[in-house]
């Protein structure tokens, strides 16, 4: 969360992941998914600024938790690059249908 300050003086906090758009004319007013929009005291570059270290702040405590995993924290894995397929990867033929792949008569007495 961001604490920001009503023009009236009041502070009050705002998830950041819910704003839609932020712009100044002159006053700086936040806009959410939802519609709602508040003005602010912060300029538009403040509150950039207060959103950008929310975020830093919520990846260095997400690096600091322990592995749990037995992997360490990796916030984007790399991915594994994939074997070239060989003789012993080619696809192997289905297989065909035998006797106990058959279909079974229906004994029940109500046909079902």
């Amino acid at each position: 969360m961001i604490v920001v300050t009503r023009l009236n003086g009041t502070r009050f906090a705002v998830n950041p992941d819910i704003l839609e758009r932020i712009h100044e004319s002159p006053d700086t007013h936040l806009v959410t998914l939802d519609g709602a929009a508040y003005v602010v005291r912060e300029s538009l570059a403040e509150v950039v600024e207060l959103i950008a270290d929310y975020r830093a702040s919520v990846l260095r405590r997400a690096q600091d938790l322990p592995a749990r995993t037995g992997y360490p924290l990796s916030l984007v894995r790399s991915p594994e690059p994939e074997p070239e397929p060989g003789p012993a990867d080619a696809p192997q033929p289905a297989p065909q249908p035998g006797p106990a792949d058959a279909p079974q008569p229906n004994n029940h007495p109500n046909g079902m």
